[in-house]
């Protein structure tokens, strides 16, 4: 286990910069997950930590070991790919074993390794079949084992469930994140996925445009958004945004108004910010929405509405029996709810 730090990381291919001096503290034991959509520079980070992108500026530091110009093999990290990259040739306990008899350990310590993973991983019926005779989940595990098996300082994931299929990622989103509470090892985890983000993370560092945009807890980011791109990326579905100006102590937008929940500037054009869950069906409420589609969960109600001419996500508790081009009157849970400037998409207001 130890603590990692990037330290104004910055990464050009050329002259064209992707990534932008980054600076994150991630403690020893953490489990931090990288977010952010696609190009945005999280895979680079990952690769450049583990050694297989030089940096261009800036260090990254290991266990109080700048890592700079260390090869892979010295920086005592393991990484899991997103394809499991495993031999196809050897069994089960073969592959999970190879690091170890690559740096030249008896068979008997590669052996009490492997049957301690398998143990963890629920492995120890398959360590003599090949990956082909394996499902996606279980060859999953594998590449897992042969990460664990080494006992690094830091373990590195880049995107391992995309090739899973959706049920699957659920339970394998469960097991990575039990075998962290189990070996209490640093772990990076990269993805796409905002809700592996949230499910997983001990701290979430959301990227755009090789740039940090936040940096917290899952309930933080989602409860506080830095700016709207934050706002829309974590959360889903993601929160809705009402286009709009203020009046007075009002949001108004058309002919619908709600209360703002901060003093503006009379005319101000702003972006009113609510997340679907945070609507809710009001006779007294302050803003009409008409009806485009109603989707029954059973134990919630999807809505999808218009709000001046704006669409809109609601989810409910109540069962909703309205029908498209109906009117519901909503209110809204103002300690949710934020102003975004129009302009820039940073925050005005605070949950």
């Amino acid at each position: 286990m130890a603590p990692v730090t990037f330290s104004n990381v910055q990464k050009s291919y050329g002259v064209h910069p992707v990534i932008h001096g980054v600076d994150i503290d991630i403690a020893d034991g953490e489990f931090v997950v990288l977010v952010g959509p696609s190009g945005c520079g999280k895979s680079t980070l990952l690769r450049m930590l583990a050694g297989l992108e030089t940096i261009s500026d800036g260090d990254i530091v290991i266990d109080d070991t700048v890592v700079n110009d260390l090869e892979p093999k010295q920086r005592d990290i393991a990484m899991v790919f997103q394809n499991y990259a495993l031999y196809p040739h050897m069994t089960v306990a073969d592959n999970m074993g190879f690091s170890l008899h690559h740096r030249g350990a008896s068979k008997t310590e590669i052996k009490e390794r492997v049957d301690w993973a398998a143990g963890i991983l629920g492995l120890d019926t398959y360590l003599e079949r090949r990956p082909g005779q394996l499902s996606g989940g279980q060859r999953q595990r594998v590449a897992m084992g042969r990460a664990i098996v080494r006992d690094p300082k830091v373990f590195l994931f880049d995107e391992p469930l995309s090739n899973l299929d959706a049920k699957l990622r659920v339970v394998m989103r469960g097991e990575i994140k039990a075998l962290h509470q189990k070996l209490k090892t640093t772990t990076i985890y990269v993805t796409h996925d905002q809700v592996e983000a949230m499910t997983m993370a001990d701290k979430i560092v959301v990227l755009n445009g090789g740039r940090i945009e936040q940096i917290g807890s899952p309930l933080d980011l989602y409860d506080n958004p830095v700016n709207q791109f934050v706002a829309a990326f974590i959360g889903s579905p993601s929160m809705n945004f009402i286009e709009g100006h203020v009046e007075g102590a009002n949001f108004v937008t058309g002919d619908a108004q709600l209360p703002a929940p901060t003093a503006l500037p009379n005319g101000k054009p702003v972006v009113y910010g609510v997340r679907p869950e945070h609507f809710r069906l009001d006779p007294a409420g302050g803003i009409k929405a008409e009806v485009v589609v109603v989707e029954p969960m059973g134990s919630e109600t999807q809505v999808t509405m218009q709000i001046a001419g704006q669409n809109v996500f609601g989810i409910f508790r109540e069962r909703v029996s309205a029908r498209p081009g109906e009117v519901l009157t909503l209110g809204v849970d103002q300690a949710h709810t934020h102003l975004f400037d129009a302009g820039s998409g940073l925050r005005l207001s605070a949950a």
